[in-house]
C-alpha cells in the first residue's frame, strides 16, 4: 500500500452534464479520500479545470497561448477551492493551494505543504504549473515531487488503464498491466506530457492510470489492487 499519493483529477470528472461541479461526484471523491485518510494514506490532490474552461478554447477565441494557458490554470484555482471545501464537509480536513498566488486565498510553498500533510491535511493543488506552456500533467508531477509522493493516481473517467491502441476504435487493443515511463517516452505514448514523465522517472514516483468510475477504485488503487495500469520508473 502506497504511503503518501497524488491524486490527479480532471476537471471533467467532477462535474454534471449542464453545471461545472456534481455534488454527487465530488462526494464520492471525498468519501474515498476520507477513506483513504483513515487508513493513514497521505493525501495531496491536483485538480484541471476542464470543467470551466480549457486554454486552446480560448486560443480559438484569439487570445494568445499566454493568456489561454493562465485562464484555464485560473480554472483549476475555482477547483481546487471547492474540492477542499466538500472534503472538509466530508470531515477531511483540506486546503487549498496555488501556484499562482490569489492574495487573502491561496498560494503555494513546498516546506509548507509539506508540514500541513505532516499535519494531517490533504492538501488540494490548484493553478498547474503556474506558467504557460506547461500542461496539469507537469504540475501533478512537479507537486508529487515537492511533496514526496510515492505515486501518481491518474484517475481517468472511463478510462481503465493504458492500450497499445485506442481501445473505442480497436477491440483488440490490449491493456498494459505494467510499463515504464520510458515505454511512454520511447513510443511517444499520450497518456502523459514528455516533461511529466521524465519528472516522475527521474524522481521515482510511481504513476498509476485506472478508471475512477468504477466505485471504489481510488481506494483500491492505493492499496495497489489491479484495477488497471501500473507505470514504473
Amino acid at each position: 500500500m502506497y504511503k503518501r499519493v497524488m491524486l490527479k483529477l480532471s476537471g471533467e470528472a467532477i462535474s454534471a452534464p449542464d453545471f461545472p461541479f456534481s455534488l454527487e461526484e465530488l462526494g464520492k471523491v471525498a468519501d474515498q479520500v476520507k477513506e483513504i485518510r483513515d487508513m493513514g494514506v497521505e493525501v495531496g490532490i491536483v485538480v484541471g479545470g476542464g470543467n470551466i474552461c480549457r486554454g486552446r478554447i480560448f486560443e480559438k477565441l484569439g487570445f494568445d497561448r499566454v493568456q489561454a494557458d493562465y485562464a484555464g490554470m485560473l480554472g483549476t484555482v475555482i477547483n481546487a477551492v471547492m474540492v477542499a471545501a466538500v472534503l472538509n464537509e466530508h470531515g477531511v480536513k483540506a486546503m487549498a493551494m496555488s501556484a499562482i498566488k490569489a492574495q487573502n486565498v491561496m498560494d503555494f510553498d513546498a516546506d509548507e505543504a509539506n508540514r500541513l500533510i505532516d499535519e494531517g491535511y490533504t492538501l488540494v493543488f490548484g493553478g498547474g504549473y503556474g506558467k504557460p506552456y506547461y500542461s496539469t500533467d507537469t504540475g501533478s508531477a512537479q507537486r508529487a515531487k515537492d511533496i514526496g509522493a510515492d505515486v501518481i493516481l491518474m484517475a481517468k473517467s472511463g478510462v481503465d488503464g493504458v492500450y497499445d491502441d485506442d481501445p473505442d476504435t480497436n477491440p483488440n487493443a490490449k491493456r498494459f498491466d505494467e510499463m515504464t515511463f520510458d515505454d511512454i517516452l520511447n513510443k511517444d505514448l499520450k497518456v502523459i506530457d514528455a516533461s511529466a514523465a521524465e519528472i516522475c522517472r527521474d524522481a521515482k514516483i510511481e504513476g498509476f492510470v485506472f478508471n475512477m468510475s468504477e466505485e471504489g477504485n481510488i481506494v483500491k488503487a492505493v492499496k495497489g489492487e489491479a484495477v488497471g495500469t501500473i507505470i514504473r520508473f
